[in-house]
């Protein structure tokens, strides 16, 4: 019986699924780290990713009992906006800056000064910010040119394990909106920016990358890399994407429905047309079906309860109980921006903590770092329903790491006054990247087939009687305040 892989590489690991391929259960998962990085600077190799995607493969096809040469397809999804730059070699030129690599702050600020936000919304969907590739790769032409001038080839960290195993230059609808050179709604790459705002000395247009189609093949796999996995050599590999979109199609997420993505990031996103009014706030990228999925990411998620767990002398566990256990009517308030933050753009802030008394508790600080990181996400969500226009809370998701915390659940079911469900997929991109594979092989639509495989739902918490849903007038207060001090600095 033929088995689909499906990948997520992610800033912190490479994680594999094998799923049956007619009928979507799960066979087995291997899991595999990737080198830790602390922003500002957060950079990776590329040979890191593809050592960890070999050791992942393998400890899949263990833990499934199953024989590399049973897969049949295979689609990668990836953390996105990654700038990875080959030369005429196809060698990677330096190590990639990651999305949260926040060293094109400044970049940012002098391509705002040439074109404002207004414009690059109107172009390319998306607000400029300093976790897009085109920053990156403005950054890169102002410190390091030499490097600029070796540009052959441009990709995201999907595009590159794709082409590490097909050979081919191709990327997918969902990651290249995320670059910040590709006009999403005409569905074409910008080298005119590029040459305008990052270098005219280079060919953009022969560096880019081919677009797939949600149902493409990228190409089988090269024979060379399939002696090296233990794959056979017509394994087909779909065109890949960006680990979010994957991530909708691996929860089954429809319109009308809103997902939390709690994860080193926190992503909130909704599947839904494209508005005629855009928010600066707001990522209007394309899914992994064909459509879009706005979203609003947040720089700072599980890291900052890890944070306050290791500052309150106590382990996770230890910080969603203190949590839980908090007074609800009298509490300190945090804007999570510890390593700055992407929404609302506030490159190099930092996180604060307010609203403390000689008498406040343990408690009270552990309920304010996971309500901290949930306001800031639901201020997202409350962009996302405006521009919907309709309800986008007939269900409401928690899926990734953070997911796995009933504190976080509780927390964003409390803001959003909606029961939050977590569903049968604690690896969504993974998951989605088999039903993407699955549907390439078949030769059937992802969405089709995101729905025949759509996972049942494990849990559900309800709102507490107590709470009132929306953001806290101290939240309000003090988001406004950090605002007037941080715009006045000099």
């Amino acid at each position: 019986m033929p088995v689909v892989a499906g990948v997520d590489s992610s800033t912190q690991s490479c994680t594999i699924e094998l799923r049956d391929a007619d009928t979507g259960r799960l066979r087995g998962t291997g899991r595999a780290l990737h080198p830790s990085t602390t922003p500002p600077v957060s950079e990776q190799h590329v040979s890191d990713w593809w050592d960890a995607l070999r050791v992942a493969l393998r400890l899949a096809c263990r833990d499934a009992g199953v024989d590399p040469r049973e897969i049949a397809a295979i689609s990668v999804g990836a953390q996105c906006h990654g700038l990875v730059a080959l030369d005429a070699s196809d060698s990677e030129i330096r190590p990639v800056k990651l999305w949260n690599d926040t060293t094109s702050a400044p970049d940012v600020e002098r391509l705002l000064e040439s074109r404002p936000q207004e414009s690059w919304v109107g172009e390319v969907l998306l607000p400029l910010n300093p976790a897009l590739t085109i920053a990156k790769l403005a950054w890169l032409a102002r410190n390091e040119p030499e490097n600029l001038a070796r540009v052959r080839r441009l990709m995201v960290p999907h595009d590159w394990l794709t082409f590490r195993l097909t050979g081919s230059h191709v990327t997918d609808r969902s990651d290249a909106s995320g670059t910040g050179y590709f006009s999403a709604d005409q569905g074409r790459f910008r080298p005119d920016l590029l040459g305008e705002h990052v270098s005219d000395a280079i060919d953009w247009a022969g560096a880019l990358p081919t677009v797939l189609g949600p149902e493409d093949a990228a190409g089988v796999v090269r024979a060379d890399t399939a002696a090296e996995l233990g794959l056979r050599a017509d394994v087909v590999v779909g065109p890949g994407g960006g680990d979010q979109h994957l991530a909708a199609v691996g929860m089954g997420l429809a319109r009308g429905e809103v997902a939390f993505s709690l994860g080193t990031s926190g992503v909130v996103f909704t599947p839904t047309s494209l508005p005629d009014h855009r928010d600066w706030s707001v990522d209007y990228v394309c899914d992994a079906t064909g459509g879009y999925l706005p979203l609003v990411c947040t720089l700072n998620c599980t890291k900052v309860t890890d944070r306050f767990a290791h500052l309150l002398g106590t382990d996770l566990d230890g910080l969603e109980g203190l949590a839980l256990s908090a007074r609800p009517e009298r509490s300190a308030v945090l804007l999570a921006y510890l390593d700055g933050e992407r929404s609302p753009m506030r490159a190099g802030s930092a996180g604060v903590l307010a609203g403390i008394h000689s008498d406040t508790s343990r408690e009270e600080v552990a309920r304010a770092a996971y309500d901290g990181v949930v306001q800031g996400m639901v201020r997202g969500m409350q962009t996302l329903q405006e521009l919907a226009g309709t309800s986008i809370t007939n269900r409401v998701l928690a899926v990734g790491g953070g997911a796995r915390s009933l504190a976080y659940r509780q927390f964003i079911a409390d803001r959003c006054g909606r029961p939050v469900t977590t569903v049968d997929a604690p690896e969504a991109t993974a998951r989605g990247a088999c039903v993407q594979a699955a549907a390439v092989l078949h030769g059937v639509t992802v969405a089709e087939l995101r729905d025949r495989w759509m996972p049942s739902t494990l849990s559900a918490v309800e709102p507490r009687d107590d709470t009132t849903p929306g953001l806290d007038s101290s939240f309000r207060e003090l988001s406004a305040a950090y605002d007037s001090w941080y715009f006045a600095r000099p």
